[in-house]
């Protein structure tokens, strides 16, 4: 059974939202208090992390830089309704996806999901995309820079795999967006795709495979080894 934490000061919000998860077989654990979260999840044994921005000791977005330091765990984002800003700071922090309060448990559940589908292991065959200085492990969900590990989040992985595995070709924000949501982009602020591709870019330096094209959109420059 999958395992959520969930870091929230609302102690309102946990018991009933863990008992509509368990419906769906998730557990879901909650903390009112980052300093609680942090140490639950050094225990280890969660699969994802729900963080509210509104917090008290840090808010959210310092508890999603301090988590990142150490770890990959998908990570959804509980922002104020409207407020895009707050959605362009997590994600530059490493959040995964984002989703306005007040919200349906339902979709929160679909969220959810569609972040540990990213990260869930490949059934298929040892796959690998090999370009000059980079190596991808579609099954192990792996990337290796000129030989070193490189540490992405489940999102930043599924746009490399994504744009990699199309060399040349374009992907508009929108196909990038659709892609990695599943579902219409017509809601997602499109800064959201720049602010992913940023990341991902900072992570793969020195190398510069990720070329953005004016006004279409990105594609993968990376040279077949």
């Amino acid at each position: 059974m999958p395992r959520l934490l969930l870091i929230d000061d609302d102690e309102q919000l946990g018991p009933p939202l863990a008992a509509y998860f368990k419906r769906f077989e998730f557990e879901l654990v909650h903390a009112t208090r980052p300093s609680a979260g942090l140490a639950l999840l050094r225990e280890g044994g969660f699969d994802a992390a729900i963080l509210d921005v509104m917090l008290p000791e840090m808010d959210g977005f310092e508890l999603c830089r301090t988590i990142r330091k150490d770890s990959s765990i998908p990570i959804v984002m509980l922002t104020a309704r409207g407020d895009v800003m707050d959605r362009v700071v997590g994600l530059e922090l490493g959040a995964d996806d984002y989703l306005p309060k007040p919200f349906e448990p339902r979709e929160l559940l679909a969220r959810i999901q569609t972040v540990l589908r990213r990260v869930a292991p490949a059934p298929a065959a040892a796959r690998q995309l090999r370009f000059e200085g980079l190596l991808i492990d579609l099954d192990r969900h792996a990337v290796q820079r000129q030989g070193e590990a490189v540490e992405l989040t489940g999102t930043e992985f599924e746009l490399l795999a994504m744009l990699a595995g199309a060399p040349g070709k374009v992907f508009s924000r929108d196909d990038i967006l659709e892609k990695l949501r599943g579902r219409s982009a017509e809601d997602i602020h499109s800064r959201a795709v720049d602010i992913l591709v940023s990341r991902l870019r900072r992570k793969l330096e020195p190398l510069d495979c990720i070329h953005t094209l004016r006004n279409a959109g990105y594609r993968f420059a990376g040279v077949r080894a």
